[in-house]
C-alpha cells in the first residue's frame, strides 16, 4: 500500500472490526472506514441494528454481547483494524453504586477490548501492519461524580492502550485512544434522566448545566466528527502516532 496524504485514507484490501457498531460513534466508524475501502465486521448485541449497520456498509454482522467474555472467540482474528467502542453508562453516587453494574461495565469496556487485541494483534504483528483505536471518552482523562464504574473503566482502557502501542510498534502497528466528550448518541441521550435525578434539576436543564458546563464549544460532539479522527488515525499519515490520547472534546480538557 503506497503511503498516502494527510487527507486521504486508503483502507482497500484491509479489515476493521467495530463493536458497538449498530448506532451512534460505532455506526459512523463502520460507515468512515467502509468508505475508505475497508470489509467491516459489524459487532452489536442488537440483531436488527447489527444487522442494518453490515448491509448498509456490505459488511458482516455479529450479535454477541461482549460481557460474555466466551464470545470473543467467535469473533474473527483476522483484522487489520480493531475499533474498540463498546460502552455502556450507569450514573449513582460511588456508595451505592451496584457492585454488579460495576464489574459490567469494567467487562464490556475493559475486558472485551484487552481479550479482542490479544485475539487480533498476532495478525497484525504477521502483516506488520495495523491499527488498534480505542473510543475511550473525556472520562478517561478526566473524572465526573457519580460514574465511577465508567471513569475507571475509560482510565484503565487508557492505559491498555499505551501499553499496546509499546508492544505494538516494532510491528507497525499503532494504538491510541479517541476521547469525545458528551457526543449526540442514544448512550448520552439516555443519561439525561438520571443525571437529572443525581444534580436535582429539571431533565432539560442536564444538556446545558451538566453535559455542556465544561467545554467552550457549547454544543454536543456529533458521531462523525468522532469517526472522522478514527478514520485518519488507521491512515498512513498517522504512522507515528501511538500511545496518544486524543481528545474529541469541544475544549473541555483544556480548561
Amino acid at each position: 500500500m503506497t503511503r498516502g496524504s494527510a487527507h486521504t485514507v486508503d483502507l482497500s484490501g484491509r479489515v476493521a472490526l467495530v463493536t458497538g457498531a449498530g448506532g451512534g460513534i460505532g455506526r459512523a466508524c463502520a460507515v468512515a472506514l467502509a468508505g475508505a475501502g475497508a470489509k467491516v465486521h459489524v459487532v452489536d448485541r442488537d440483531r436488527d441494528r447489527a444487522l442494518a449497520v453490515a448491509d448498509e456498509v456490505d459488511g458482516w454482522a455479529h450479535v454477541v454481547d461482549l460481557a460474555d467474555a466466551g464470545v470473543i472467540d467467535t469473533l474473527p482474528d483476522e483484522v487489520d483494524v480493531l475499533v474498540n467502542n463498546a460502552g455502556l453508562q450507569h450514573v449513582a453516587p460511588l456508595h451505592e453504586f451496584p457492585p454488579e453494574r460495576f464489574a459490567h461495565l469494567h467487562q464490556v469496556m475493559v475486558t472485551a477490548p484487552f481479550l479482542l487485541m490479544r485475539r487480533c494483534l498476532p495478525h497484525m504483528y504477521a502483516r506488520g501492519w495495523g491499527r488498534l483505536v480505542n473510543v475511550s471518552s473525556v472520562h478517561g482523562l478526566r473524572a465526573s461524580a457519580y460514574k465511577a464504574a465508567y471513569v475507571s473503566a475509560k482510565h484503565a482502557l487508557e492505559g491498555l492502550s499505551k501499553v499496546a502501542a509499546l508492544e505494538g510498534a516494532r510491528y507497525g502497528v499503532t494504538s491510541n485512544c479517541v476521547n469525545p466528550g458528551y457526543v449526540r448518541t442514544p448512550l448520552v441521550e439516555g443519561q439525561i434522566a438520571a443525571q437529572a435525578e443525581a444534580h436535582r434539576i429539571a431533565p432539560d436543564e442536564v444538556v446545558d448545566e451538566v453535559f455542556l458546563q465544561r467545554p467552550a464549544v457549547k454544543r454536543l460532539v456529533e458521531p462523525e466528527e468522532v469517526a472522522a479522527l478514527v478514520l485518519w488515525l488507521c491512515g498512513e499519515a498517522a504512522g507515528c502516532v501511538t500511545g496518544a490520547s486524543l481528545p474529541v472534546d469541544g475544549g473541555w480538557t483544556a480548561n
